[in-house]
């Protein structure tokens, strides 16, 4: 499993994110981060907001609580997820 670090500001862990797929979906792990596919191109942030989005929806937290960390011009992201602990986030990823 990936690395969930706390932070102060909340729980972050590393993606690496394909856009243009077929669907959104999680494909697996590539190193220390997750594989996430976006059927958002990584045009004018789509692809940014798509993956906030869908991280909102799976770990069923605010949309305000998912933001991008790092990398919102690049492949590989951080994302950071206030509010939840840890444990909570690898749970709820791992129960999807």
């Amino acid at each position: 499993m990936i690395p969930i670090r706390d932070t102060e500001a909340g729980v972050t862990f590393a993606v690496k994110v394909q856009p243009r797929a077929k669907k959104n979906a999680i494909t697996g792990e590539l190193g220390d981060a997750l594989k996430l596919a976006l059927t958002a191109p990584p045009i004018d942030g789509r692809a940014n907001e798509a993956c906030i989005h869908f991280f909102a929806n799976l770990l069923d937290v605010p949309r305000s609580s998912v933001t991008i960390a790092s990398g919102e011009t690049n492949r590989r992201k951080v994302i950071r997820v206030a509010g939840l602990s840890p444990d909570e986030v690898r749970r709820r990823l791992i129960r999807s």
